[in-house]
């Protein structure tokens, strides 16, 4: 247990938490909407401080991250809870944990160095912070990606996009990457997650001000966000920021509370790659379906070249030289070398 960052104290025992955008306000003995941030007598505390209750070394491909160092290895972790609801969560078990059950947290007691280690010992030119909502286990997050920064080790957020500007200005100076879910319209947010579109929005174009490289997934649900309303309005708003960021399209399958959705027709993600490409998308990806039918590959924009060949999560050909397509010579945006940052 840790006091808590992003929040303020209020008249009596009242607190405010500002580190997502439900701006929860907690009287003493409360938590959250995330059930893991608990007011003791007018003092915020982060109940899963270096509570690590998953723990893998996945390829960068798997968060996904297209344009972020390809073919390396990222360590990924995560502390249990979420500030989302979403009906369709893959992770539930550990997302909604703290909320659904009345036992202790739960999770393996580890501290900063022991990440930072654990990814230097295993070659991994980054850690994530994802399977559950990092900005939930933020204070864990800041002080391992502060030490991270020091050692060389790349620092990803893997996110819903709900983080409030206070925290997000805390933390940029460590992130180098975030992929962030932007799932549909604001009555799906509400609907389906518990939450509202906009302050996803405010997130994305905060982090791309700030230098932090953005990759964008949208998980297309069969009667909820496939329409092509929806879609238009995604991409529209990805091309608004900047056309070039990457935008990974993904086949839902049934699961948690929403088992009564069939699984994407293959059709709608390619209908969905095409609205995509009609609203001048320079990187749309396709995952969750037969290799043979998947869009895995980076073109250059300017040539249409194959620069970076893929099948699933492995690289099979990476053929970009200082950034730049070999063949015509444009450069492609994203950080391609550990060594340097984000391109503008």
């Amino acid at each position: 247990m840790k006091e808590a960052m992003a929040y303020e104290k209020l008249k009596g025992t009242d607190v405010k938490c500002h580190l997502c955008a439900h701006n929860c306000l907690i009287s003493n003995a409360q938590r959250g909407i995330c059930a893991v941030r608990e007011n003791r007598e007018g003092v915020l505390y982060s109940l899963v401080y270096g509570k690590v209750v998953a723990s893998n070394i996945d390829p960068i491909e798997k968060k996904p991250l297209f344009h972020f160092l390809p073919g390396s290895s990222s360590l990924s972790f995560a502390a249990p809870g979420c500030n989302f609801r979403c009906r369709h969560c893959q992770n539930y078990e550990i997302s909604q944990f703290p909320r659904e059950r009345n036992f202790a947290i739960p999770g393996k007691d580890m501290t900063p160095e022991d990440i930072v280690n654990s990814a230097l010992q295993n070659k991994c030119e980054s850690i994530s912070y994802t399977y559950t909502e990092p900005t939930i286990f933020f204070e864990f997050a800041y002080d391992c990606a502060k030490l991270a920064h020091e050692k060389g080790v790349k620092n990803i957020f893997v996110s819903n996009g709900y983080m409030g500007p206070e925290a997000i200005k805390l933390i940029a100076p460590y992130l180098d990457a975030n992929n962030i879910d932007l799932k549909g319209s604001d009555a799906f947010y509400r609907k389906i997650c518990g939450a509202r579109l906009e302050p996803v929005r405010n997130t994305i174009r905060l982090m791309k001000e700030l230098g932090v490289w953005v990759e964008i997934t949208t998980l297309i649900i069969p009667d909820l966000n496939d329409s092509d309303r929806d879609l238009t309005d995604i991409a529209e708003y990805i091309a608004s920021i900047d056309p070039s960021m990457p935008w990974h399209i993904s086949r839902f399958y049934p699961t948690y509370l929403l088992t009564d959705k069939p699984p994407t027709p293959i059709g709608t993600i390619e209908r969905a790659y095409d609205i995509g490409r009609q609203k001048g998308l320079d990187h749309i990806y396709t995952g969750n379906i037969p290799a043979d039918r998947a869009k895995e590959n980076t073109l250059c924009p300017s040539c249409k070249a194959v620069l970076i060949e893929r099948r699933g999560f492995q690289v099979l050909q990476n053929r970009l030289r200082d950034g730049r397509c070999p063949q015509c010579g444009n450069g492609l945006k994203g950080v391609w070398t550990s060594g340097l940052g984000p391109s503008s």
